[in-house]
C-alpha cells in the first residue's frame, strides 16, 4: 500500500481502516499474506517506518506479527519504478504529496490481482482477496454488493446486514417482474367474438 508515514491525513486513515479489519481476516498474516507499506517520499527514514509499524501493529489490537505487515521505504529511483510498474500516480506539493487512496493485492509473482479503493476493508473482501492472490488468479471486486448488503455502525463498530436496503431491493424486482409479466400475458390475441 503506498503511502507516506508524515501524512496527517488520508495515509492515517488508509492504514487505521487495514488495522482496524485484518483481525477480522480468515487468514494467518505472515504466511498467507503480507502487508506492505510503502512510503513514497524519499525523505522518510526506516526509523520512521518502524514507529509506524509498532503504531498500526498495536492499533489492530491483536498479537500481529511483525512480518505480516512491513513497513518499507526507499530512494527516489526504486519507489519510482515500483510506483510506476503499479500505475500508481503521485506528486509532491510543498511538505504534502497528492495521490490515489489505492492498495494493490500482489500475488507471489508480483501480478496485481486486486485493486482496492478507499480507506475501508470489509473482513470478506480482504479474505477474497488474499486467496486469489495466493492462487494468482485475477478476481472481480465484490465490494460494490457487499458494501450495497452492510452498512457500518459506528455505535457497535461493526458492518450489519442492511435489511431495509435488500428487501425493499427485493420488493421492487418482485413487483417489476410482476409488471412485466402482466404486460406480456395480456398483449395475447383474445379470439374474437364473431368466430
Amino acid at each position: 500500500m503506498p503511502v507516506y508515514y508524515r501524512c496527517t491525513n488520508v495515509c492515517n486513515f488508509l492504514q487505521g481502516g487495514l488495522a482496524h479489519t485484518l483481525p477480522q481476516v480468515k487468514r494467518t498474516p505472515g504466511s498467507d499474506y503480507r502487508i506492505l507499506s510503502i512510503s513514497f517520499d524519499e525523505t522518510e527514514t526506516p526509523e520512521l517506518a518502524a514507529k509506524n509499524q509498532r503504531l498500526y501493529l498495536d492499533a489492530t489490537g491483536t498479537p500481529f506479527p511483525p512480518a505480516g505487515w512491513r513497513f518499507l521505504t526507499g530512494d527516489l529511483a526504486a519507489i519510482q519504478a515500483l510506483t510506476g510498474a503499479a500505475g500508481y500516480r503521485f506528486r509532491r506539493q510543498g511538505a504534502d504529496f497528492v495521490h490515489p487512496v489505492a492498495s494493490f493485492v500482489v500475488s507471489r509473482d508480483g501480478t496485481i490481482v486486486r485493486y482496492l479503493y478507499g480507506t475501508s476493508f470489509l473482513p470478506k473482501d480482504l479474505t477474497l482477496a488474499f486467496a486469489e492472490a495466493a492462487e494468482g488468479r485475477i478476481g472481480a471486486t465484490v465490494r460494490g454488493v457487499v458494501a450495497f448488503c452492510f452498512s457500518y455502525d459506528p455505535q457497535q463498530r461493526t458492518y450489519v446486514f442492511n435489511l431495509l436496503r435488500v428487501a425493499a431491493t427485493v420488493v421492487m424486482l418482485t413487483a417489476g417482474s410482476f409488471l412485466a409479466f402482466l404486460l406480456v400475458t395480456g398483449r395475447k390475441k383474445r379470439p374474437s367474438e364473431g368466430a
